[in-house]
């Protein structure tokens, strides 16, 4: 199958200070290697405003991909790395509460993740396809997870006295813009200064072996199987031989020196009696989905649909081939092959155990995907909600039932999901998906105000200050114009403070660009 790719996602990872996905098995002492030291020029807050704007540009690049399935997925494999490096002392309070700490997936075949300044970290979808197993995806996480709280970003600046931030963040965006506009690409890279910091832009040896050491150790406290980075490392190396083609970025910026390949395979020697990690079912069906949505061309979507399932194939491996199947016919609408599909591989999954019961689950989400692009509203629910009263406590699961209902008017249970997921923003206000279903919502319960208010907060957590800034002076437009209830007036109140907050916001982003030009 040919390979498309998108240039600008991958010419972001090469130019970025990322976190070469040449994963290293790290050392397994955590005094083998020194710490490389603080950084003392660049400051935490401002890493996270060069964050905040590189993340603005790519929150409306094509590529950035919003889906709730593997959202969920990166996030359970997320958690438990936080929570180790917190426990570990590599993650301290104020480094938590100042970076962003999100994880932004991209429509990108190629296999590749990068970290950002201020804790904004990517995920291509070519990864997730790529992994055998949760604990491959996790060893790049937390690899790129200690880039950051390493300060590997600041040390980098520091140790080039003429590259300041600004100039390296205008580099990062030229990168993406040329993919676009070339004229927009030179009014972003200008002068010799940025073609000399391009030539830096990558982490010193040192601050991988520091990555792999202290990513190593965070993985394995998290309880993963320390093998995970065995077996990326494995992949890319494999990846890098087979088809070297420009698609793996992080290979040409941070080469696989003859110590890092030598110190795998002495790991590998070690781990050789150990009994295989088995695929999960889950694991299986989700890099199948990765697969399927990271191409946009009919042909490849018709080749997935197509792709034969041999009958001597691992269940497992059959599982996800199903999946994947399924997934192509409904992208290419053809619900009846769809739907087929789905049922070959819920048979499949017949049997309920522990080891089938999440690929069951994705199973069934699958299936209300179908029923909804079918417009069969009321079928979707019980593969949502058992008893078709209950509200599900998975977030997928939620955003799924919020499209149904919002096709079954008076439905009982759209006043309980509004209220589960306006409890559920106020736990995770960055969640613009949720924001925005929970807008489509209120405007269906003819409650306007608070739906201009969700469509805000959607901006808002976009770092779309403009468009949050439009939709709460919208909502303050109506409140002047229409008598309040009680509630109403609590949600005017909030507009109110919420739009100040983000004036301020866009002043002080402005009054940084006009520093800059």
């Amino acid at each position: 199958m040919k390979h498309f790719s998108r240039p600008h996602w991958q010419r972001l990872g090469c130019a970025l200070l990322s976190a070469a996905l040449a994963v290293t098995p790290a050392l397994a002492q955590r005094n083998e290697l020194p710490n490389l030291g603080g950084p003392e020029g660049l400051s935490a807050s401002a890493e996270r405003q060069w964050g905040d704007r590189i993340a603005r540009v790519l929150y409306r690049d094509p590529d950035y991909l919003q889906d709730a399935v593997l959202d969920e997925y990166i996030a359970r494999l997320w958690a438990p790395l936080i929570a180790a490096a917190q426990k570990r002392g590599e993650l301290d309070e104020s480094l938590q509460s100042r970076f962003a700490w999100r994880i932004l997936l991209n429509n990108e075949r190629s296999i590749n993740a990068f970290a950002l300044p201020g804790g904004y970290l990517g995920v291509n979808l070519g990864l997730i396809a790529t992994v055998s197993s949760d604990d491959e995806l996790a060893s790049v996480l937390a690899h790129e997870l200690s880039h950051v709280t390493q300060r590997h970003i600041a040390r980098s600046i520091d140790e080039q006295a003429r590259m300041t931030p600004w100039v390296i963040g205008s580099l990062i965006l030229g990168a993406i813009a040329a993919s676009h506009s070339a004229q927009g690409a030179q009014a972003l890279i200008v002068g010799g200064q940025a073609a000399a910091a391009q030539a830096q832009l990558s982490y010193s040896r040192d601050m991988e072996r520091e990555a792999d050491r202290v990513g190593f150790g965070v993985m394995r406290d998290a309880g993963y199987d320390p093998r995970g980075f065995v077996g990326m490392f494995g992949k890319l190396q494999q990846a890098a031989t087979l088809n070297d083609n420009g698609d793996y970025p992080y290979l040409r910026s941070h080469p696989l020196t003859t110590e890092r390949i030598a110190d795998m395979q002495a790991r590998q020697s070690l781990l050789r009696n150990l009994p295989p990690v088995a695929v999960r079912w889950d694991q299986a069906l989700l890099a199948a989905r990765a697969r399927v949505l990271a191409p946009n061309q009919v042909d490849a979507l018709r080749a997935l649909a197509a792709s034969p399932t041999a009958p001597q194939a691992a269940p497992v491996t059959q599982a996800g081939s199903l999946y994947a199947s399924a997934l192509a016919h409904l992208r290419l609408k053809d619900f009846a092959q769809a739907w087929a599909q789905s049922e070959r591989l819920m048979q499949l999954l017949q049997t309920p155990t522990a080891a089938t019961s999440s690929a069951q689950r994705l199973t069934r989400l699958l299936q209300a995907d179908i029923r909804l692009a079918q417009r069969q509203y009321a079928a979707a629910l019980p593969l949502l909600s058992a008893d078709g009263k209950t509200i599900p406590t998975e977030r997928p699961e939620r955003l799924a039932l919020a499209q149904a209902l919002l096709h079954l008017a008076g439905h009982a249970m759209t006043p309980a999901l509004t209220q589960t997921l306006r409890q559920y923003v106020q736990l995770a206000p960055h969640d613009a998906q949720t924001w925005n279903t929970l807008g489509q919502l209120y405007a269906a319960q003819s409650a306007p105000l608070a739906a201009l208010r969700a469509e805000g907060e959607a901006q808002a957590a976009l770092l779309d200050w403009t468009g949050a800034i439009d939709r709460f002076r919208a909502a303050q437009d109506l409140a002047r114009r229409t008598p309040l209830q009680a509630a109403d007036q609590i949600e005017a109140a909030i507009i109110d403070s919420r739009l100040r907050e983000i004036q301020n916001l866009l002043r002080a982003q402005q009054l940084e660009d006009a520093k800059r030009s």
